[in-house]
């Protein structure tokens, strides 16, 4: 890039860039401070250091109390000028920014909108500090013009567009800015992407959409969740406890939760029967009438048609083969990244996500992951085999690289579309050397994901002979299928994975391979025998399933293409979700228990509450992101979209004032016999505000026999659910998360109550191996 007779303000997101484009650019960056500057262009001549050196001092911490950032640093060459936002430094100002008398919440003074815009304030000292720096870097008279280089996306954008707008009042990316912007868009951080992307710099005006769409979603959240919170918190916050907290997203995925925990506290089981045939020549069947196998109500049927069959003759009435392929399934995006590392690691979304982002920053691995898209351009076409190239060292993919590379033409039908590559394309490895020994246990699966994905993509379908047969005897049906692989195709890229045998509530699995038979063949039922089994309710959502759900706004659609058109309409973004997950643990909404994320009685307590409100409903709050979609492809209407915001705001507000208090009256919990002195006295535990007691207690003067079981612990609130197991196992089954020490640092840890009746932490265990205990 040839830059201007001036110098060029390069703003990055974060120290660490800092460092990267500072080790990609040509010239010797010299350390700055803020007290450095001065107003002229002649400066005090610094010591001359290394790119490395520079930075390393930049975001290393000072040997006094103030940290790193405290220091108003910068990187500066004889063209060039770099500094840092350190993530959001500007944030919208809360209501009594605007008013005095909105600090006071009061449901006579909602909704409340800035009747003048939004205002912008720092979001506390240190990014007032940080932000003086950019603009004092901003208004030195040898600045010429700048460059965005911040996160390539919508959040990114809004971090330097409010950045812009704090130090000048006006937008980045307006034709009348005080200083020209320029935009790096790059999707990986190796020194080559960043070389051409400083090569190939978009005009600060092209992102105006984008732009438009990130202060759209600011200020719809902040609309939303202030007004929707300070509403629901003055009306039910005797009954919920605390602040009521709601938002445009984490509601309707609270919604979500609560829906399927309802289902599943409003399931009764039912028996039913199965029947199971053993056949000569050898092979298994399972009784069957009109494609159902379960055997409801009359269940001495089974017992009927077990007499009848066993040991008699029966003939084959249908043998059907047929072949089948599979394809290899789509590249990565962030939420199909996280959804796998959930199935196969229980990685929490949010631990996937910073596995990755450790990935594209620090290791330089693998491109941009908060990515929504799961397919490449065309113009990446010619890097594909070199990225395969850095693959082939590394044993685990060294026969799967080598089949790519020996492919004269790459299959690319399913890999590359422009039309599906907006701001980013998908997760793929980039093609530098990977020193995969440097890697974190979390990076190193994470990696193996990305990696094992991209070279199957270019492997053929998996195919498959599925053959099913119907055995008749006795005038029953038994049905029996098998499957065998013809050839691995994809699935060779993962090594040797048996096919997991499908089972569900119809007791019907695919085996292997059957023994060859004809249709009319004579066979010989040697045995029947019977299954009792229960329905089993709607399992709870684990992340994988949530993220899912989110992604198609509570929709069930497995199929890949299927989802790939509706993700435009779901809640939230890839980058977002996570966060959303993490924010209702946070607010005790939800809580993990094993891979399970269970609603808590605050977060039903919470949907029942808003129980007509459409802030619970996942449609509407994915019509938005659609909408925001749209605002950011220019086809969008940013000003409809925030009236449509305000009206339904106002709504929300006038409902939740409307509600019936009888109605968030929340219902307490009985958890059976007091455990001290139940079983002479027949008192029970009930629960109250604070706690799970004994009802002999009358007050401080009677305090009955004194067993009780707090529900906050370690800054965690306990359910019913854990003091039902504490009361009668006298241990939680689970090692439960959200426990926080006194000096604030997070723990997990298994609840036992000891003889004194007191609660105590079991630790778990560590293994002795170089991974690390999951911390989610």
């Amino acid at each position: 890039m040839v830059f201007q007779m001036g110098k060029t303000l390069v703003i990055a997101e974060k120290p660490s860039v800092g460092r990267d484009l500072a080790g990609a650019l040509d010239g010797v960056f010299q350390r700055r401070k803020l007290d450095d500057i001065k107003p002229k262009r002649g400066k005090k001549k610094a010591e001359e250091e290394t790119a490395e050196e520079v930075v390393e001092k930049a975001t290393s911490k000072p040997k006094s109390t103030r940290t790193a950032r405290d220091e108003a640093v910068f990187l500066e060459s004889d063209d060039i000028v770099i500094t840092w936002a350190v993530g959001h430094l500007v944030q919208l100002a809360e209501p009594e920014e605007y008013d005095e008398k909105w600090k006071k919440w009061r449901m006579a003074d909602l909704p409340i909108v800035p009747p003048n815009g939004f205002k912008l304030v720092p979001r506390d000292a240190r990014a007032k500090k940080q932000l003086k720096l950019i603009e004092t870097l901003l208004k030195r008279e040898d600045i010429d013009d700048v460059i965005n280089a911040c996160d390539a996306g919508r959040e990114g954008e809004l971090i330097f567009a409010y950045v812009y707008e704090s130090v000048f009042g006006e937008s980045a990316t307006s034709p009348d800015a005080p200083l020209p912007v320029q935009r790096l868009w790059i999707s990986s951080m190796t020194k080559q992407a960043i070389r051409e992307g400083f090569e190939k710099l978009r005009p600060g005006t092209q992102m105006n959409s984008l732009e438009l769409a990130a202060r759209s979603r600011s200020e719809a959240d902040w609309l939303v969740g202030m007004n929707a919170t300070r509403a629901a918190t003055i009306r039910g916050r005797a009954w919920v406890g605390g602040v009521v907290s709601l938002g445009r997203v984490q509601t309707p995925t609270l919604g979500m939760i609560v829906k399927r925990e309802r289902e599943i506290q409003a399931f009764v089981p039912e028996p039913y029967r199965l029947v199971h045939a053993t056949f000569q020549p050898p092979y298994q069947g399972i009784w069957f009438e009109d494609d159902e196998t379960r055997i409801f109500g009359d269940l001495e049927r089974a017992d009927r048609i077990v007499a009848k069959v066993s040991g008699q003759d029966g003939t084959v009435e249908k043998v059907e083969r047929k072949e089948q392929s599979e394809r290899a399934p789509l590249l990565y995006d962030l939420t199909s990244l996280q959804r796998d590392a959930n199935r196969r690691y229980g990685f929490s979304a949010r631990r996937t996500l910073q596995a990755a982002q450790s990935l594209y920053e620090g290791k330089k691995a693998i491109t941009y992951p908060r990515t929504s898209s799961r397919f490449l351009s065309g113009d990446m076409v010619p890097q594909l085999k070199p990225t395969a190239g850095t693959l082939e060292p590394i044993a685990d993919y060294r026969k799967s690289a080598e089949y790519v590379l020996a492919l004269d033409q790459l299959p690319l039908q399913r890999v590359v579309n422009d039309a599906k590559v907006d701001d980013h394309h998908a997760i793929i490895p980039t093609d530098v050397e990977h020193d995969v020994e440097s890697f974190t246990p979390d990076e190193r699966r994470v990696f193996d994901l990305v990696a094992r994905r991209f070279l199957a993509v270019f492997h053929p379908p998996a195919r498959y002979a599925r053959t099913t047969v119907i055995t008749a005897v006795e005038e029953e049906r038994f049905r029996t299928r098998g499957k065998i692989t013809l050839e691995a195709g994809w699935r060779s890229v993962y090594g040797v994975e048996p096919d997991h045998e499908r089972q569900s509530e119809d007791g019907e699995t695919e085996g292997g391979e059957i023994p060859a038979l004809q249709e009319g063949q004579t066979v010989r039922c040697i045995a029947a025998e019977i299954e009792d089994r229960m329905t089993k309710p709607p399992p709870r959502y684990t992340e994988a399933t949530l993220l899912s759900a989110m992604e198609t706004a509570g929709k069930l659609i497995d199929d890949e293409e299927l989802r790939e058109a509706m993700k435009n309409s779901g809640l939230g973004t890839p980058a977002t979700r996570a966060e959303t997950i993490e924010v209702l643990i946070r607010r005790e909404y939800i809580e993990r228990v094993g891979k399970d994320l269970q609603a808590t009685p605050k977060g039903i307590q919470v949907i029942t509450m808003l129980e007509e409100n459409k802030l619970t409903s996942p449609e509407l709050t994915g019509d938005w992101e659609h909408k925001l979609a749209e605002i950011e492809d220019g086809r969008g209407d940013r000003k409809k979209f925030m009236n449509g915001i305000a009206e339904f705001t106002k709504e929300t507000v006038d409902q939740i004032a409307a509600l019936d208090k009888e109605k968030l009256r929340p219902e307490r919990v009985e958890l059976g016999p007091c455990p001290r002195c139940g079983a002479v006295t027949g008192e029970i535990i009930r629960e109250n505000s604070k706690a799970y007691g004994c009802t002999s207690w009358k007050s401080r003067e009677e305090t009955g026999c004194g067993f009780v079981i707090w529900k906050r612990v370690a800054s965690r609130t306990l359910t019913p659910e854990i003091a039902r197991q504490l009361i009668e196992e006298r241990r939680t089954r689970e090692v439960l998360s959200g426990f926080r020490s006194r000096n604030g640092k997070p723990f997990r840890a298994r609840l036992v109550l000891n003889d004194e009746d007191k609660i105590e932490f079991e630790f778990p265990v560590r293994a002795q191996t170089k991974e690390p205990a999951a911390t989610e």
